[in-house]
């Protein structure tokens, strides 16, 4: 009986009340263990790093879903940490007496990203870890631990941006400064709009609200800001970004 059920693809209905009863028909402790352990396999797929099917566990990230049909991948997007800034405009903010402004950037290494997509309106997945806590090996990746007491649960908490792309590196607008006060975190007109999905506990589907030309791109996440005075007050100094191409 035993080695039946666990040859036989299927699902039991083993909640306690079940057992209970299964146990006063006198059904062998080793039978019940061996439907414990079907169901429980049945119930937790393994985890997947490019299963197309968003339905898959996958380990906690950003993913990008490349190609169609038999091709379609995820294409997991690690994250790249921006802790670099730069100012531009200081001879425009000294010449005009502080009422032009500098332009504080944020800089992340390399012209170009490793994750490139073809696709104009780019589909993207978001795994949080609460998506992995139903897997039987409680998987957690920690992939979206902020600090030690934050932690990222939604696309919300990101900002879509474009990079201007230099020759060895890639540089976001994050704030500026002049005579009448500073701004920091991404511009209103830098972010891209997306819109998106819960659909499943801890999964999100995203996607921008319009399409995108070819060029540098990136999920950003602030991580921490600069503490000093003047112009670096509560400036962006460091940030993780989750960058990708489009186009060729």
């Amino acid at each position: 009986m035993i080695a039946k059920i666990k040859a036989t693809p299927g699902q039991f209905d083993l909640s306690t009340d079940q057992i209970i009863a299964l146990k006063q028909q006198g059904v062998p402790s080793g039978v019940i263990a061996a439907m414990l352990a079907t169901a429980s396999a049945t119930a937790a797929p393994a985890a997947s790093i490019d299963s197309p099917d968003w339905r898959v566990p996958h380990p906690a990230g950003i993913y990008l879903l490349k190609g169609e049909g038999a091709a379609a991948a995820m294409a997991r997007i690690d994250p790249t940490t921006a802790n670099q800034a730069k100012t531009g405009g200081m001879l425009g903010y000294m010449m005009t007496g502080g009422l032009a402004s500098i332009k504080m950037k944020s800089v992340i290494p390399n012209a170009h990203a490793r994750i490139h997509g073809t696709a104009a309106r780019p589909e993207f997945y978001f795994y949080f870890d609460e998506a992995n806590s139903s897997l039987s090996h409680g998987a957690n990746t920690g992939s979206f631990i902020a600090g030690p007491a934050v932690t990222i649960t939604s696309p919300n908490e990101f900002s879509l941006i474009r990079f201007d792309v230099k020759a060895d590196r890639r540089e976001a607008r994050v704030g500026s400064f002049n005579i009448a006060g500073s701004k920091t975190g991404i511009m209103d007109k830098d972010r891209i709009a997306f819109s998106y999905d819960r659909v499943a506990p801890g999964v999100f589907r995203v996607r921008p609200d319009a399409d995108l030309t070819p060029g540098e791109y990136g999920f950003l996440y602030s991580m921490s800001a600069g503490s000093g005075s003047g112009l670096y007050a509560g400036g962006v100094m460091s940030a993780r970004v989750y960058d990708f191409a489009i186009g060729g």
